[in-house]
This record gives C-alpha cells, structure tokens and sequence, in this order.
C-alpha cells in the first residue's frame, strides 16, 4: 500500500487532483475555526457542555459532528454541509413518489443536472430559514442559564447571522463541486469525513489524560484497555469494509440474436444485490427522530416530556431498543424508496435478459424483491448493531462517547465508505498508467 500511496505521486495527473483536494479540505478546515460576528464563543462553548452529558446526545451533536466542531464555536460554517445532505435526501426521496421529477431523473446526465440545481435552491432555502431560527435562538438568554451568548441582539444581529451561515454552507458546498470536478474523490463526503475525523486529536487527548502514563495516581484507564480498544477497532473497520462491499450477485443470462451475419447476446452476467442499500442514511434518520424529544426537552419545563425524554437518552436501555428497531425499520424504508424491482424487471425483459429459471416479467420481479427483502434483513442487523456498538463501549470499557463514537455510528461508516471510493478512484488512475494498484490482482504488473 505505501508503495501504491508513492507511485499515486508519480502520475502528474493524479498528484495534482490529490494536491488540489488537500488544498480545499485545507481551507475548509480553516473556516471552521472563523468566528460568526456579535457570538461570545467561550459562552456558547460551555452552554453545549451542558446540555450535552455525552457527545453527540441532542440533535445539536448530530449538526456538530457534521459540521467538524464548528456548531459548537458557532462560525461561519456552522451549519456545515447539513442543509445540502438533507436536500439531497429530500429529493432523493420525492423522486420516487412524484412521477414528474422521476421523469427528469431518467432523463441521464441532463435530468441529473436539474436535480442538482434543484437541490442548490433548496439547500439556500433551507440554510437561510435554519440560520434565522439559529439567530432567534441565540438571542434568547433564558434558554442559555443566564449566559449571554450574542453582544448586541437586534435585527442587525439576524441579518448578519443569516447572510454569514447561509453563505458559509453555499461556499462549503461550491467546494464540495470543486473537489468533485478537478479533485479526486466524493467531494460532499470528503468534506464531511474531514469534520469528523479532526476529532480524533481531541479523543486522542483525553485517552491520554485518562491513561495518564506519567501518573499513576491519577489513572482511570488501563493500559491493557487501550490493546482491547486496539483490537476491537480493526475488528469494526475489517466488519465494516466486508458489509459495505458485500453484494448477493444474482445470474443473468442475456438471448442470443442473429442480425443479419451477427450475433449479439448470449452472454451471461450478474445483477449485483448490495447487502447495505440504505448505509448511513439509516441512521441519520433513526438519530433525528429519537434524538427529537432530548432537544425538545432542554427547552420545554414539562415534568411528564422530561421524564419521557430521559428515558430515551443515551444509556437507558428503552433508547437503545428503539434506536436499533429505528434503524431496521429506516433500513427497508430507504431501500424500498431507492429498490424498484419493477423498473429493473421491466429493463432485463427489453434487453433480452432473464435470470435462469425464472420467468421474465412479475415472476422476476417477485424474485427480485423476495432476495433484497431477506438479504436487507441482515444489513440491517449488522447497520443497527453498529450504531449501538459504542454505547457497548462506554458502558463496558468506560470511555468517553468522543472516543466511543469511533467503534461505530455514523462516524466510522462515513469514513470507511468514503475512504473505499477514494482508494477505488485511485486504484483506476494507477492502472490506467500500468502501476499496481492498492489490491494486487496478479495479472497487471507495474513498472520498475
């Protein structure tokens, strides 16, 4: 792999869209320390660490992780990328129950363009209206025990607030498009695995301060944890990597017909099935819907939505029942949203195509939704185990959720996939060019 990681710097092409790509994560992560004017940071900082028992216990924890820390700081790229993903998501999902936005759809590389300006439009709507409840919010002392938040409220405040994060996510997302044109890589998900994975020094730091290998006295963690912690991480990566890539390939048989004096057809093939449809966005919708009533909660004095709300936080055993049933439940969802068994049924029966033993037409459809229904039953399981997976951590090993969070949820799922589609983007360049690539196949030998 080191190998590969060098010959990646020897393709002039290649080193440069790898450059350029470092270049603006570079400057994103420089945004995110840049303050929004009129906020006392310091105060905000140690609302939400009061509000917050663990990390990532409100939706305000969701919004932080995505934005790599900035929500907490409150600068200018708070919002981060969330208004852009939850568009995304929106349309994705309208696509499949509003028949003229299905039409441009299938309309290929024109149709996707639309959707994409669509989503544009929308991510400002959506970050312009969230930005000025945001300001409304800050301005309020009494929802921050006393601590004043901004220096001057008003309708100057709310302006500036609106125009500073509205334009914060617009520039976010442009680098997003950049990367994704003359970079290498997701650019969206290369900007959102950034945010997440610059918390590693922090977690890093209080693993440190919790081993404290130069004080004995003041040691809460042992150090044979941190070889268990070590293991148990490669284990989830190695898991992870393995279901994220794991397809039930179904065969495909194409007729053979004569035109004339050729042949076309006859060849077989296969439809690959992905075990995970639905990924991480399983959980992002199972975390906004439980995580709901704890951040109604710290703002609503109601005895009865209290207790109710502290039963589902982080720990308790209801919340991780109905956190894991979330999942599932979302898991088959999304899928059957994004799945049309009918369409691909339909496209194999214009093509000449048919899975042996099957009829094609409904029968192969009713196959089709009969394989994804029992496979998605086990992406499932294995997506809700993970998600709960560091709850299991820090109850067993006592750890902070900051250094839990990375044996699972949303975190290592959105690194792992990025990650494999970085590498197989790369993996493309480096044979194109005859160099071996980051898997040896035996059969493409690189230069010396």
């Amino acid at each position: 792999m080191l190998a590969a990681f060098l010959n990646s710097f020897k393709i002039p092409d290649l080193r440069k869209k790898i450059l350029f790509t470092l270049g603006l994560l570079i400057i994103y992560r420089t945004g995110c320390y840049v303050p929004t004017p009129g906020i006392d940071g310091s105060a905000l900082s140690e609302f939400f660490n009061r509000i917050a028992q663990t990390q990532g216990g409100t939706l305000f924890g969701i919004m932080n992780m995505f934005s790599g820390g900035a929500m907490n700081r409150m600068t200018i790229f708070a919002l981060g990328i969330m208004p852009y993903i939850s568009c995304s998501i929106i349309l994705q999902l309208l696509t499949a129950v509003i028949p003229a936005l299905e039409k441009i759809a299938k309309e290929g590389k024109t149709g996707q363009q639309k959707i994409n300006q669509y989503t544009r439009y929308g991510t400002v709507g959506l970050a312009i209206i969230q930005s000025f409840f945001i300001a409304l919010w800050l301005e309020n002392p009494a929802r921050f025990e006393g601590l004043q938040i901004v220096t001057s409220p008003g309708i100057g405040f709310r302006l500036v607030t609106v125009l500073t994060l509205t334009t914060g996510t617009i520039f976010i997302m442009w680098l997003g498009e950049q990367i994704q044109e003359h970079g290498i890589g997701n650019g969206i998900s290369l900007i959102i695995t950034a945010g997440i994975i610059s918390r590693m020094p922090a977690a890093g730091y209080q693993l440190y301060v919790l081993l404290s290998p130069f004080s004995p006295a003041k040691r809460t963690l042992e150090p044979y944890t941190i070889a268990i912690m070590a293991v148990l991480l490669v284990g989830v990566v190695l898991a992870v990597t393995l279901v994220t890539q794991a397809q039930r390939k179904i065969p495909v048989q194409y007729a053979r017909r004569i035109v004339g004096r050729k042949i076309y057809g006859g060849q077989s093939t296969y439809l690959p099935l992905k075990v995970d449809q639905s990924g991480v966005i399983a959980i992002i919708f199972a975390q906004s819907l439980i995580l709901f009533p704890a951040t109604i909660a710290s703002f609503i004095p109601n005895v009865g939505f209290q207790k109710l709300a502290q039963s589902l936080v982080r720990g308790h055993f209801l919340y991780t029942f109905v956190y894991a049933l979330l999942i599932i439940f979302f898991c088959y969802f999304y899928t059957a949203i994004v799945f049309n068994p009918d369409d691909i049924s339909e496209n194999m029966k214009k093509h000449g195509g048919f899975i042996p033993g099957i009829r094609p037409g409904t029968n192969t459809a009713e196959y089709l939704d009969y394989v994804m229904t029992r496979i998605t039953l086990a992406g499932a399981f294995f997506i809700a185990c993970i998600a709960i997976f560091p709850d299991f951590i820090m109850a067993w090993l006592k750890v902070p959720y900051l250094v839990a969070s990375f044996f699972g949820g949303t975190g290592i799922l959105i690194i792992v996939g990025v990650m494999l589609d970085t590498i197989r983007q790369m993996e493309s360049h480096l044979l194109m060019r005859h160099y071996e690539g980051f898997i040896k196949s035996g059969r493409i030998k690189g230069r010396r």
